[in-house]
């Protein structure tokens, strides 16, 4: 009985728990988002997954054509709680996958799914698929055939499965005409990180650089005939200076690529663990030339450069105030193209005007056609005497390379009628301009005559205690300089060590990847999640160990660690992390729960290896 009334217990501690949990999870606002590869390959099988963070009942999938189903959906369960300061939280994460074939090349859409949770239906997004032809046959053939023998060896990584495009928006511009330069990676290897070791001074030209997320994805692309991973290493908008043919100088980018390793293998272990390497490979984007043509004559006073489209709005706070009240004058300038040299209005308010210098507000974003938003000039006046007065119109011009002509902005002209302080109107008015002008008074006596009699000049007392002080202004300062300098001294030998520099930062670097590792963590994103968690090790080992990226590998990376007194246990824990993030491919029923003890188990690996590592 006792035994029966224990398992009783257990069972009703584990429904009680359950029933929290999903109590929690119901708190949260119910969805089911759909997620799929934008681009995907003719003739490749790919997944979509329908996850929803609640519990579900009666799963519709959407009417799927222009694909074969050949598998699914598999339905998959995680749950999670965590109890932080008396708070306990909890996630609940339920998937639905299909693995899908396209039928034929386009791009096709996938209608939305819908589920029922706590009676209530709800619906997923749609999504958008392009579906590229397969690789030419002739290609094809030459492709697999480099991209078996480059994992082979280092020297024979091809130009023609690894390289970098320089894509100008145009070739044909104007002066000061927007052009947007993108250096675009393709490639058939797998490419784990890159870098720019040397990028142009683009010599001629001004530039606006567009904002980089550092976290750049591969995505297929079709190019001559053939699928090649692609990703924007760099994106730039230029603005030409002068004409002529203008030369943006090569660049260079370096691309570190896995590789499978040439060493033998001895057991299934080596096969396990010296499969693959890392190598640097250096990759150079040929000059580009771009033809800029001048300016055509006829340029308007008002024209300062601006070239794009534009239109300019403006308005007054009021017509009509009293002396002493204040008054805004608003100036919107919207519009596209090199928006930085836009001007503020040169406007020649009345005499009897106090003017404040203008509030500028710039709301630019970088965009193809350059500078896109609105540039917002406010003017403050303040009217100090009653009358008429009229504000007079100002024009800004600028250049439209559409229509390959000058065109020109203006304000209108506004009248102010500034009332009496009792609000009176003045019987006779000042129009226009006013100057408020004041007589000259004579003041008498105002300048004291030089003395032209005899001075009696003595030498002054010069105290012990003054001279003390004098002493100690110029002492004081050395001493705080000397202090100083030996302070800092040791800290910026310690900077100028790079290797030193990168061993400190390396636990930090890891835990931001370990970051976003557990955002995708978060979102299903089981690829990606252990790319990252690998990505994040593999870097850490090459910071703490001091061990360039392009010679890491595993073999290197437990003889390192054995020499710093890292026991057999802690290097067996990451080996089996490791393991797991390049074996995962192969492991598609792999859950959350999964990889949520991967992620826990590599901060806790990383930790200690941070405890026993010392530098």
């Amino acid at each position: 009985m006792d035994v029966m009334r224990k398992i009783g217990n257990k069972i009703l501690l584990v429904a009680v728990f359950m029933l929290t949990v999903f109590s929690l999870a119901a708190n949260d606002e119910a969805k089911l988002s759909a997620s799929a590869p934008g681009t995907v390959i003719m003739g490749r099988p790919f997944q979509i997954t329908y996850t929803a963070n609640a519990k579900v009942t009666d799963f519709r999938a959407p009417a799927i054509t222009n694909f074969d189903i050949l598998a699914g959906p598999f339905k998959s369960e995680s749950y999670s709680s965590q109890i932080i300061n008396g708070n306990m939280s909890s996630t609940v994460s339920i998937t639905f996958t299909y693995t899908l074939q396209a039928q034929k090349t386009g791009t096709f859409t996938i209608p939305s799914a819908t589920v029922t949770i706590d009676g209530q239906k709800v619906t997923s997004n749609g999504l958008s698929i392009k579906v590229l032809p397969e690789d030419d046959k002739s290609s094809s053939s030459s492709s697999s055939s480099s991209s078996q023998s480059s994992s082979a060896a280092v020297s024979s990584i091809s130009a023609s499965n690894l390289f970098i495009r320089p894509i100008i928006s145009r070739n044909n511009v104007y002066e000061q005409e927007a052009v947007k330069l993108t250096y675009k990676l393709y490639t058939t290897y797998d490419v784990i990180q890159f870098s720019n070791k040397g990028m142009p001074d683009f010599k001629g030209f001004l530039k606006q650089e567009f904002e980089q997320t550092g976290n750049t994805q591969l995505a297929y692309e079709s190019y001559n005939g053939r699928n090649f991973l692609t990703a924007i290493l760099y994106e730039v908008i230029l603005y030409p200076q002068t004409s002529g043919e203008l030369v943006v100088d090569k660049a260079t980018f370096e691309a570190i690529i896995r590789v499978q390793s040439k060493q033998p293998v001895r057991s299934i272990f080596d096969d396990f663990f010296e499969s693959y390497s890392n190598v640097a490979r250096s990759i150079e984007v040929p000059a580009t030339k771009i033809h800029v043509k001048p300016l055509p004559q006829g340029r308007p006073v008002s024209f300062y450069g601006v070239v794009g489209q534009f239109s300019l709005t403006s308005s007054v706070s009021a017509n009509q105030v009293k002396v002493n009240d204040a008054v805004t004058l608003k100036i919107n300038i919207g519009g596209s193209g090199n928006m930085k040299l836009l001007k503020n209005p040169d406007i020649k308010f009345p005499d009897a005007f106090e003017v404040y210098d203008p509030k500028v507000t710039n709301n630019f974003k970088t965009s193809t056609a350059g500078l896109t938003g609105n540039k917002i000039v406010e003017i403050m006046f303040i009217p100090r005497h009653a009358g008429t007065f009229e504000i007079p119109s100002t024009e800004i011009a600028y250049f439209d390379p559409k229509e390959n002509q000058y065109k020109t902005m203006r304000t209108p002209n506004y009248n102010i009628q500034v009332l009496k302080s009792d609000g009176t109107v003045e019987e006779n008015p000042v129009v226009s301009n006013f100057t408020n002008k004041e007589d000259v008074k004579q003041i008498g006596n105002d300048i004291r005559h030089i003395y032209t009699g005899n001075i009696k000049l003595k030498q002054g007392e010069v105290y012990v205690f003054e001279q003390f002080v004098s002493w100690l202004i110029f002492i004081i300062p050395l001493l705080i300089s000397l202090v100083l300098y030996l302070l800092f001294r040791k800290q910026v030998k310690d900077n100028a060590d790079l290797n030193m520099v990168k061993n400190r930062k390396a636990n930090r670097i890891a835990r931001k990847r370990l970051k976003f590792a557990q955002k995708l963590l978060r979102e299903g994103n089981k690829d990606k999640f252990y790319e990252e968690v690998m990505k994040a090790v593999w870097s850490y080992l090459s910071d703490k160990l001091i061990i360039p990226v392009a010679a890491i590998n595993k073999e290197i990376v437990v003889e390192r660690l054995t020499g710093n007194q890292v026991g057999e246990k802690l290097v067996s824990r990451l080996k089996n992390i490791l393991n797991t993030c390049e074996y995962a491919r192969f492991a598609p029923n792999s859950g959350q729960q999964e990889m949520g003890n991967l992620y826990e188990e590599t901060i806790e690996v990383i930790s200690q290896l941070e405890d026993v590592i010392k530098k």
